[in-house]
């Protein structure tokens, strides 16, 4: 490939946004999936499984994966992947071991023991794809899902130490005001593990939100900035009702289970995708874990 094709290929990847119309996205497969104990959300799984019965099936995690896909390739998103490797069972949580960004990808420095070589094929794919990396996280642990852009030039990057570390998290921040960016570093409780539990964008200046969650300072920052809010309630919350992805063109894809939520944004004109996703968040992250969008039309 010549270097003008290399230019050419490299400058169509980046968002500066997260909700205007999607065209490539990364994910992962998870062929190598298993429930084990990595953090509050399979933790409360786990310790609760002896009277809720649930059980993992990976057949099942298959199949509910492949039902994402096909809802993504239906609205014309094209879909590529991390390789998959038995040791890194997690890798394809593709939300968290990189952030894209106007500038190329955000190398993150992930905590969880069995995530933390994940940078491996993260790494190996932008690489290979000829995709830009922008900047690696050192300073302390950062991961990916702490990173959300609500609105071009605006991002909230959350920690909350068992994951993302307030060092991690402020490199990160200062990484975005490097480029002219606003950037608000907050913390979070461990509950919802990242920012993208609490708050993701919908469509221009409206977020869904978990706003009782949220502290009141951040809600009140947000407003100045100029964005409405869908609130989500603490109870489909906290089971990961807010971690959905912003398709473009008022489609949304959610999730079984967060029924109040879905209602609310169909009243409001979206239309709402909601596959069964249940062995995936049952076992500690939902759709927007599970995807990193790689380009998206500019807002």
């Amino acid at each position: 490939m010549s270097d003008s094709a290399n230019q050419s290929n490299a400058s169509r990847w980046g968002i500066n946004n997260d909700y205007a119309p999607l065209h490539d996205v990364l994910l992962g497969v998870p062929e190598y999936f298993k429930w084990v104990e990595a953090g509050p959300l399979i933790g409360r799984t786990l310790a609760n499984a002896h009277k809720t019965g649930v059980k993992f099936d990976l057949q099942l995690a298959m199949s509910q994966h492949s039902e994402m896909v096909r809802i993504y390739e239906e609205n014309g998103v094209r879909c590529h992947y991390l390789d998959s490797d038995p040791v890194l069972h997690r890798n394809f949580f593709a939300r968290d071991s990189s952030a894209m960004t106007p500038w190329g990808a955000l190398i993150c420095h992930m905590q969880l023991k069995v995530r933390r070589a994940d940078y491996v094929t993260t790494i190996r794919f932008y690489q290979e794809n000829n995709i830009p990396i922008w900047q690696y996280a050192t300073a302390g642990h950062f991961e990916g899902g702490d990173f959300v852009i609500v609105g071009p030039g605006k991002v909230l990057i959350g920690y909350c130490g068992e994951r993302s570390e307030q060092a991690g998290s402020e490199q990160v921040a200062e990484f975005v005001r490097a480029e002219g960016w606003e950037a608000i570093t907050a913390p979070i409780s461990r509950e919802f593990v990242h920012m993208d539990g609490l708050v993701v964008p919908l469509a221009d200046k409206l977020l869904v939100a978990c706003l009782d969650a949220m502290e009141p300072w951040l809600v009140k920052q947000l407003r100045d900035w100029g964005f409405d809010f869908v609130d989500v309630g603490y109870r489909e919350a906290s089971n990961l009702g807010v971690n959905l992805v912003a398709l473009g063109n008022d489609k949304v894809l959610s999730m079984k289970g967060a029924d109040n939520l879905n209602e609310k944004m169909r009243s409001l004109g979206f239309e709402v995708y909601e596959p069964d996703m249940s062995m995936f968040t049952l076992g500690g992250g939902g759709v927007h874990c599970l995807a990193q969008a790689l380009c998206r039309d500019e807002a």
